[in-house]
Order: C-alpha cells, then structure tokens, then sequence
C-alpha cells in the first residue's frame, strides 16, 4: 500500500514551496541595490546634458507647466525653488545619495530617501518621461521593504551577526511580483494583436527608424529569426508567472531568456533605460544555487579564490573605517519596527480592496460590446478607501500603468519625424526644428537622430499628443521665438507644428522611400499677437 500523506502536511508542503518562490537570495539584494544606485547616477548624467531646457525655468517646462501636469498634492523637492543653482544643487545630492545606497551605508535611509529624489525628479518635469521611469519608480518603492544592505554593503560590515542567507516576506512577494504583473499585463494586451501572436510585429518595430539604433538596422534584415524572437517572446510575457513558480536551476533558464530578451532590446531599440531597468528587476530572481554553481564554475577553470579575497578584505576594511553612526535607543527600534509591519499591513489591505473591487466587474472586459470609455480603475476610485489609495499613490507616482508597451491593440507600425516651418521676419521660411531649409521630406535615414536625447523623443510624443489645445506646445514654441535671433541669426514671426507619418509594412521595413506617408499639422504659433498662418505645404 502507498503511503498516505495527510492534509495538514500537504498544506505544509505547499506553504513551504511557495515560501521558497518568493524567497530572495540577500546577494542577489545586493546586485539589485547596487544598480538601483547605478541607473541614478546614470539617469543624472543623461539628463544634466538638457539640464536648462527641460530643467528650468528659462527652458520649455517651468514649474508651473510641470505643476499642471502632475496630481494636486504631488510630492517633489524641486517644488521649493526655482532657482537653477539650486536644482543643480539637489542634482547632485540626488547623486550622492545614490553612492551611499550603492555602498550600502545606511541603506534603509538611502533607498527611502533616493526614492524621494526619483519621484520628486519625475514630477519636476513629467513631459519626458516612460514606461522605463514607470517601472523604475514602482521597483524603488518595494526596495524600501527590503533588506537591501545585508550584504556587500557598510551595513553588513558593522553588523555583529552573519548575513541571512535569505528574505523572504510580503515585501518579497510585492517586489518580484511587480515584474511579473507587468510582464502578464502587457502580454495581456497584446493577445489583441494577430501581429504579436504570430511574431510579425518584432519585424516591423525593427522597421521604425525613429527607435532602433545600434544593431537595430543590422537586424531587420533578418526577418524570419525576429519573427520567431518576436514569437517567442509574446509566449514568454504569458508565461512570466513561471519567474516564481519555478525555484532554483529551474528558474535559470527561463530568467536567461527574459534577460537575454532585455539585453537584444538594449542594443536595438532606442527606448530608454527600460532594458536596464528590468534587468535590474530580474536580479531579484537569481536563486542561492546559481551563486554556489557561480563558484563551483570558477574552481572548475581554476581561478584561484585568493585576489576575490584580497578585494573583500580591503572592502572590510575601508568599511569599518566608516563611522557606525545609529540611533540604539529600543523606543527608536520599535518605532520603526511597528512603521514598517503596519505599512505593509496596509499595502496588502490597498491590494485586497483593489482585487476586491475590480473582480465583480471583470466579466465586462472580455464581453464583446466593451464600453471604449470603461475604465475599471474607475470602481476603485468611486469608493471612500479607494480614492484615498487612489490619491496617495498618484502623488507618490506609484500607481500602476495599463503595461501597454509595443501593444496598443497592436504594435506601432507607423514611423514618424517632426517639422517645424517657420517664418522670418524677412519672409523666408525654414525648418526650425531640423535646422534646415524647410522641407517635409526626411531629415535623414537615421530618423532617431532626429533627436538629441531618448528623453527629447519622448518629450515631442507629450507634444504631438497636446496638439493645439495644450500649453506644452505654447512654451516650446516661445522658447524657440526666443532663442531664434541668438541660435539662427534670424527673427521669426510664425511657427507650425507638423507630424510626418510613414506606415511601415513587411516590403518596406528597409525602404523608407516607398512607404505611404502623411501629413499632420499639429499647431499653429506665432511669435507676438500676429494672426496664426499656415506656413508651407506638405509635398512628398
């Protein structure tokens, strides 16, 4: 006779695997501060090179503008001052907040405080933002539950005790659950679309000339390997859940692929930090077995183990050269323990009424008369607890996103370019924002180049979508009357706004000359109180 097992031990059984799904290796903790603290200072860099134009007043976003923009209460340090020394000033503390969190030196202050600064910098100017910020906002939030510095960081050093091997805890459950909701929602999405159910649409997003780079324009032209990729991938966003259903060697090779996929998107398509960004987020599912292979891999080739010694025993030193400064007072300690318990108390209750609202009205979203202005957000709102939950996540930015990357029902198969027809003082008429002689044709091959940052791509996508009827437009085009006499050596009286479109298709991915293009003028400006014209026509 086979032996029974009884309930209570396979709800044991059970409770412990699970337990071990979400537990998180405290190195991997560390390699997943360490970059946090990383893509900071590399966001910084990238964003100081616009640093007057999309960072102060003189630019096209002054506070008020990027006031409007955000929810009544947002929270921001750059809401304080105006003055550009001092911005400079908290970009740079911002910075060295980051190197702190890097090291691992009080950490739990570093990453509450860092997240502060991510949010503050997101609200000071919201027309340049993604999906990337998005992700990175809502990951720096769940590490502020984590113990981030139980390893390879000051901290551990002036701890008494070992490290733990392990975290495991709802903190846990929400910060690899965060990559894993947004990899089903997004594959969610894109069920919609024949085009990402067959792979199609990986080979006409290698077709979109204003987003690849790098290996991009290589690439296209190996259709039948995107097309698989792109196939593959849709599959592996269904499947995602897997990240922490599988435990140990197990979750190796699929975690290989979704960072392997991140990695081809990093060197193909100009979408900002997002591949680094999720990469980062996937540190967090390395398993302890893949750091014991790590080093069974490196006795195997026979790397002696005696400088990665060497490095530790400096860093240990250098640590605890570092001043152990701490508040011991036990009224202290269990302040922060009861802060730290009753926050996630009340994240898990926001959760719950969340799910609990949503769920009755989840039939309608798979009926075929679908109300196209429902939005199921709404439930959540309408209630008293919800709209508090609702209110405090939107000020702190950390709402969730519909994840609708590359989806939309479909991919994006239109590429596009920007033209600004201007007229001078004189009469003459230019291309004020290719600085060129005005044309409506390509500004180039190379349509990314269109733009000096990946961050002045997604500012145009905020101001194509405002059109004539928001302010955004407005300040750009007054910083341009402004800067014309000194930058161009001109006056300008009038200034369009025009979207080139080109549909991209499977015969035209590398033949942009044959593909259908159209015209879309987005605004009308004019320098002084000039009546508004139209300036040039489009003629390709």
């Amino acid at each position: 006779m086979k032996p029974t097992i009884s309930l209570p031990s396979r709800l044991s059984s059970t409770i412990a695997y699970l337990r071990d799904c979400v537990r998180i290796d405290t190195r991997s903790l560390a390699l997943f501060r360490i970059m946090l603290g990383v893509l900071i200072i590399g966001d910084l860099l990238s964003r100081s090179r616009n640093f007057w134009f999309y960072y102060t007043d003189d630019g096209v976003v002054p506070q008020e503008l990027a006031e409007s923009f955000t929810p009544d209460g947002a929270f921001s340090f750059f809401y304080y001052t105006s003055d550009p020394t001092v911005i400079a000033g908290l970009f740079i503390l911002h910075g060295l907040v980051a190197l702190q969190l890097i090291v691992g030196y009080k950490t739990r202050f570093a990453t509450i405080l860092s997240f502060l600064f991510v949010i503050s910098l997101d609200h000071h100017n919201p027309l340049v933002l993604s999906y990337a910020d998005t992700l990175f906002r809502l990951l720096f939030f769940w590490a502020i539950f984590l113990p981030l510095g139980e390893r390879w960081s000051i901290d551990a050093v002036h701890r008494s005790r070992s490290p733990r091997q392990g975290f495991v805890g709802l903190a846990s459950v929400f910060a690899l659950s965060q990559m894993v909701v947004m990899y089903t929602i997004n594959g969610f999405n894109k069920m919609g679309s024949d085009l990402w159910q067959s792979g199609e649409a990986a080979v006409l997003v290698m077709g979109l000339d204003e987003m690849t780079f790098l290996l991009g324009d290589f690439m296209r032209n190996f259709e039948l390997p995107l097309q698989v990729g792109g196939w593959l991938w849709f599959h592996m966003l269904l499947a995602s859940p897997l990240l922490i259903l599988l435990r140990g060697r197990k979750r190796l090779p699929l975690l290989v692929f979704f960072m392997g996929g991140h990695a081809s998107f990093a060197l193909t398509v100009r979408i900002g930090a997002f591949a680094y960004v999720a990469l980062t987020g996937l540190l967090l599912f390395i398993p302890a077995v893949f750091y014991a292979d790590l080093s069974n891999v490196r006795r195997w080739i026979g790397v002696a183990a005696t400088p990665f010694n060497t490095i530790r025993s400096h860093a240990i030193a250098a640590a605890q050269a570092v001043p152990n400064l701490q508040l011991t007072h036990s009224r202290v300690q269990q302040i922060r323990t009861i802060t730290y318990k009753s926050t996630m108390v009340v994240i898990l209750i926001a959760l719950g009424i969340s799910v609990a609202l949503l769920l009755p009205e989840a039939s309608v979203l798979v009926e075929s008369d679908i109300d196209e202005d429902y939005d199921p957000e709404d439930n959540i709102v309408e209630s008293a607890v919800g709209a508090q939950i609702h209110t405090v996540a939107e000020r702190l930015n950390i709402d969730q996103p519909p994840w609708s990357i590359f989806a939309g029902p479909g991919p994006r198969t239109t590429d596009r370019y920007y033209v600004f027809p201007a007229k001078t003082a004189d009469g003459e008429q230019l291309d004020i924002y290719n600085d060129r002689e005005l044309s409506f044709e390509r500004p180039g091959q190379e349509l990314q180049k269109q733009h000096g940052s990946y961050r002045e791509r997604f500012y145009m996508n905020s101001i194509r979508r405002a059109g004539s009827v928001g302010e955004a437009p407005d300040h750009l085009v007054s910083h341009l009357c402004e800067r014309a006499p000194e930058k161009y050596g001109v006056e300008l009286t009038h200034i369009n706004i025009y979207e080139i479109t080109e549909q991209v298709t499977r015969d035209t991915i590398d033949d942009p000359e044959n593909r259908s293009r159209e015209s879309n003028l987005r605004s009308r400006h004019s320098c002084g109180d000039q009546e508004l014209i139209h300036i040039g026509h489009p003629e390709f």
